[in-house]
Order: structure tokens, then C-alpha cells, then sequence
């Protein structure tokens, strides 16, 4: 994996932290608390966590409440419907990601990546070790390992295009990794899925940072009200998760429903997401 020194601290820091807060009763432990456990003082550990998410760790953990995804659902639904036309998919302060990206065609699409080579390359990352793969066209998939471990999500990835040559290569990737995670960041993308899956990751793309929507909305976004379960099936096969933000979409009840590299890890993008939203909103 990439040595990127800072960014590992920070997100080994959050990790601990989120594991006593995870384990602590309601309504959580205090700072003071929270800096004992993890071995630093009180005002090191607001530094850090300021630095990373730009609140405190007592307002973090209120983003990480299990009631927070209905929160937003009440107050940052995203209607897709009309997203595009008021620019919406532009509008988040943290990841206000202009992407490009290309879709492979259907009939490469099933040849299973034959004739394809696929660069890899593990990289670190807000949300824990992030497996990155690329062709020449841009990024076609991104997997978190913190939950599932790196062996299992490298076999997750390249078994979705079994035919393809993999050949790893972090330096090559490394331009667009570093763009993944930056804000303002503009990496490329080379979807490389079906039709309708591309139909639905393109629909996700309209989604703005800080907010969510559900995958009744997407499926009439589509133009397949009827197709919800197809939707969450797509959903659930983005390949390149974080960019293509299948984190953003819920049940209509507000549950989070599934994720495919872990919920704790769908969690904190969502807490990461609104936090840095309402820390770069005006007074």
C-alpha cells in the first residue's frame, strides 16, 4: 500500500475512535473519555478529528446516530427527478466532483472484460485501505477493505470482469487515486457494467454531497418507477464505490439498507459527507 503517512494516522485515529463509540452506551463517551482510550489528550484528539471531518467528536458521533439517515431523509432528500436540471449534482462543498466519465459498450461489456487490461493498486483512504483499478480510460473500481479485508475485496473486483488482464501498478493509478479523495477532485471514470447498471450509477452521480435519496426516486428517476428491486441490485454492484455514491441512496424508510464493503463504512461516508457539509455552511 501507498505511504501516505498523514492521511493513515488520521484515518487509524478515526477507526479507534468510531470502535469506542461503537461500543459505548448511548449517548456515547465524552471527549475526555474518548481521548483516554485512545491513549492522547482531550485537545489532540479535537485537533485531529477537527482537521479530518471539521467538527467535534461530539458532533461526529451525533452524524453517526442510527436516526441520522432518516434526519436526512427529512431535511437533504434529494429528488432526482428535477437534480440535473438545478444543478444540484455540483452543489456539495465537500465532493464537488465534475467527473468524466465513458461507458464500455454492451458487447465488450459481455466478453468479460476480454482484450481488457486493468491496473491496480491499493491506497490509503478516509474510510480505511482503498483497493483502486483503472484502465486507460479512467477509474473502474474503488472497494474498501477495512470490513471485508483485502483479499476478499480483491477477489470481489476482479471477479466482475474475469477475462480481464490485471497487472498492478499503484504509480500509474496514483494521479487519480489522489483526485478520488480530494476536494474539487476530477478523476475519470470508465464504467464498465450493463446497461441498466450504468443507467443507475449515472443517476447516482446526480446525487450532491451531504445528501441522500432512495431507490424508489432513482427507479423513477431511470424512467423504471416499477424496477425498484432492479435498482438496489445495481446499486449494490457499483464498482467503484465512494465516487459513483451508492452510499446516498436509502430505503424510503430511512433504514440504510445494505452496503456492499460494510455498513460501518457506508456510515462514516454519510457522517464524513454532512459533517464536512454543515461545517462549510454559512453562520
Amino acid at each position: 500500500m501507498t505511504d501516505t503517512p498523514d492521511t493513515a494516522y488520521h484515518y487509524n485515529v478515526i477507526r479507534r475512535a468510531l470502535d469506542v463509540i461503537d461500543a459505548a452506551p448511548a449517548p456515547g463517551p465524552s471527549l475526555e473519555d474518548l481521548a483516554a482510550a485512545l491513549g492522547m489528550s482531550p485537545a489532540h484528539l479535537q485537533r485531529v478529528f477537527s482537521r479530518w471531518v471539521g467538527v467535534s467528536p461530539k458532533r461526529y458521533q451525533q452524524y453517526l446516530a442510527l436516526d441520522h439517515a432518516r434526519r436526512l431523509l427529512r431535511e437533504r432528500f434529494t429528488t432526482l427527478a428535477t437534480a440535473n436540471e438545478v444543478g444540484l449534482s455540483g452543489a456539495g462543498r465537500l465532493h464537488d466532483l465534475f467527473v468524466t466519465w465513458e461507458a464500455m459498450s454492451p458487447g465488450d461489456y459481455a466478453k468479460g472484460g476480454a482484450g481488457l487490461e486493468i491496473v491496480w493498486g491499493w491506497t490509503d483512504s478516509p474510510f480505511g485501505p482503498a483497493l483502486v483499478m483503472g484502465t486507460e480510460k479512467g477509474i473502474c473500481g474503488m472497494a474498501f477493505a477495512s470490513e471485508t479485508g483485502p483479499e476478499a475485496a480483491m477477489a470481489d473486483l476482479c471477479a466482475r470482469w474475469p477475462d480481464a488482464r490485471f497487472r498492478e501498478d499503484p504509480a500509474a493509478l496514483a494521479p487519480w487515486a489522489k483526485a478520488a479523495f480530494a476536494t474539487g477532485g476530477t478523476p475519470r471514470l470508465h464504467l464498465i457494467g450493463a446497461p441498466f447498471q450504468i443507467k443507475v450509477w449515472e443517476a447516482l452521480l446526480h446525487i450532491p454531497s451531504g445528501h441522500v435519496t432512495t431507490y424508489s426516486e432513482i427507479a423513477g428517476a431511470i424512467g423504471t418507477p416499477r424496477a425498484i428491486r432492479a435498482v438496489g441490485t445495481a446499486v449494490g454492484r457499483n464498482p467503484v464505490s465512494w465516487l459513483i455514491p451508492c452510499h446516498r441512496a436509502l430505503r424510503k424508510s430511512g433504514g440504510l439498507g445494505g452496503y456492499h464493503w460494510g455498513l460501518p463504512v457506508k456510515r462514516a461516508m454519510l457522517a464524513y459527507e454532512a459533517a464536512q457539509e454543515d461545517a462549510g455552511a454559512p453562520a
